[in-house]
């Protein structure tokens, strides 16, 4: 049986990051910013606040909207893009702070795609029977990885985590379908060279400012245009439905020109769009789980609505997963 969402929870930083407070860092404007990407603030961490702080938190709250007592999470997975350390894992990280018993835990990195690999990946493991209850965590401090010079890249991007719990579904609800995809061949487009073993943290790497995003961002909104409506066509094929039958689209949440060219390439209304960035910016492996917190929290979602998931990012990676939204079942 396919994984089904049962709990849902959020964390995000207290610290908001406005537009103008960037305009007395670098050379930008709120206008500039707004036109372009949607944005209108973002939130950072503090100096004491690491990812596997934020994926606790949103991990713990999303097994108490479950129901489930924490000893019965059987599997923790972490997606993300900025790991707190190259080993251990920020899921083992994220383990300890919760306090939960021994289980199996494990990262998910595909970039801003990470989330949606992750819940891929969740289903076929409790598909297979391997696993009864997954922590899913989509969590990033990208603020970590930003050069504060860089005005095409800095106003972009924030932190923040979302977590689900998943368990198997009854019948006809849960993950339908996925898609995922990535071509290698485009990983200059978007990349922080510094910080793994090809190119170590150093005096050197720090010098030359390789520790930071360095992104081509007319070759990744080009990427994206079609990459992003690619997605939700072809998971929805795979779902045997149609554009008609979506309830809500959750797009990642990088840029509001590629989201609205999106839409109006797969003819979808804007009311069935989820869209926050104006609030958080991009926060990479978080913001789908983030936006779905969104419609969750205030009852949009109904028992039955079909839902999907699309996200694209470094790698290049590209992939979605439609849902049918079963509810709670815990027990």
């Amino acid at each position: 049986m396919p994984a089904d969402i049962v709990g849902v929870g959020i964390s995000v930083p207290d610290k908001v990051l406005t537009n103008a407070d960037l305009e007395k860092m670098v050379d930008t404007s709120d206008e500039w910013i707004v036109t372009r990407t949607g944005i209108k603030e973002r939130r950072v961490v503090g100096p004491d606040t690491n990812v596997s702080d934020l994926a606790a938190e949103a991990g713990l709250a999303a097994i108490r909207d479950s129901g489930l007592n924490p000893e019965e999470i059987d599997l923790v997975m972490v997606a993300t893009g900025s790991p707190e350390m190259i080993w251990p894992s920020t899921a083992c990280l994220a383990q300890a702070k919760m306090k939960l018993s021994d289980c199996a835990a494990f990262d998910i990195q595909a970039a801003c795609t990470s989330f949606v690999y992750g819940l891929t990946t969740a289903d076929a493991l409790l598909s297979s029977g391997a696993f009864k209850n997954i922590l899913l965590i989509g969590a990033e401090t990208i603020s970590r990885f930003v050069n504060w010079k860089d005005r095409n890249t800095c106003v972009l991007f924030g932190d923040g985590a979302g977590a689900v719990v998943l368990q198997t579904a009854e019948e006809g609800f849960g993950v339908l379908s996925s898609y995922l995809s990535a071509r290698g061949s485009g990983a200059e487009m978007l990349k922080i060279p510094a910080g793994g073993s090809g190119q170590v943290h150093s005096a050197e790497a720090i010098n030359e400012d390789s520790h930071t995003i360095k992104m081509r961002g007319s070759d990744v909104f080009r990427f994206a245009l079609k990459a992003l409506p690619e997605s939700v066509e072809e998971a929805l094929k795979k779902a045997d439905l149609g554009i008609e039958d979506v309830d809500y689209f959750i797009p990642h949440q990088a840029n509001q020109r590629i989201i609205e060219a999106a839409i109006e390439r797969l003819g979808l209304p804007e009311e069935k769009v989820v869209v926050n960035i104006a609030e958080y910016g991009n926060t990479s492996a978080a913001s789908i789980p983030l936006a779905l917190e969104d419609i969750y929290s205030n009852g949009q979602l109904k028992r039955g609505d079909v839902i999907v998931l699309a996200a694209f990012g470094a790698g290049l990676t590209w992939g979605a997963n439609v849902i049918r939204w079963g509810g709670r079942r815990t027990s």
